[in-house]
């Protein structure tokens, strides 16, 4: 599978810029679900494809506790540009993590008829933040 699925998850000090369209909004959501460890709520976010990979709101929280501390966490969110992508679209995030390191990824997003979903996150690279 060329995508991975990521969940982004706001500690007590998220600084975000605000979600601009619906589907920033999804990803906010979901942050905001993470930071109450509601699972169920968070995989909901998912789309179809990805539950179906995780089977489960408790497995699909455990992979991102588990796999990706730096999102876990993080310091601050910023969505950045997002472009057409096959039916759906791409929205680029950066997180900067506690630690100051910037991540961006790349957020696979489905519209469906209940609105839209997350379909996949990809790493695209990681830097030192200032």
């Amino acid at each position: 599978m060329r995508y991975m699925f990521l969940a982004v998850l706001a500690g007590p000090a998220l600084a975000q810029s605000a979600p601009e369209g619906p589907a920033q909004a999804v990803i906010a959501q979901q942050i905001e679900a993470f930071q109450a460890d509601d699972f169920a709520t968070a995989f909901g976010f998912a789309s179809p494809m990805i539950q179906g990979i995780f089977g489960s709101p408790e497995r699909f929280g455990a992979m991102v506790k588990g796999g990706y501390p730096m999102v876990w966490r993080p310091g601050e969110v910023t969505y950045l540009r997002a472009e057409p992508f096959g039916a759906g679209l791409q929205q680029m995030v950066m997180i900067k993590d506690e630690g100051g390191r910037l991540h961006f990824l790349r957020y696979e997003m489905i519209e469906t008829a209940g609105g839209w979903l997350i379909n996949g996150v990809q790493f695209v690279g990681t830097q030192e933040g200032t």
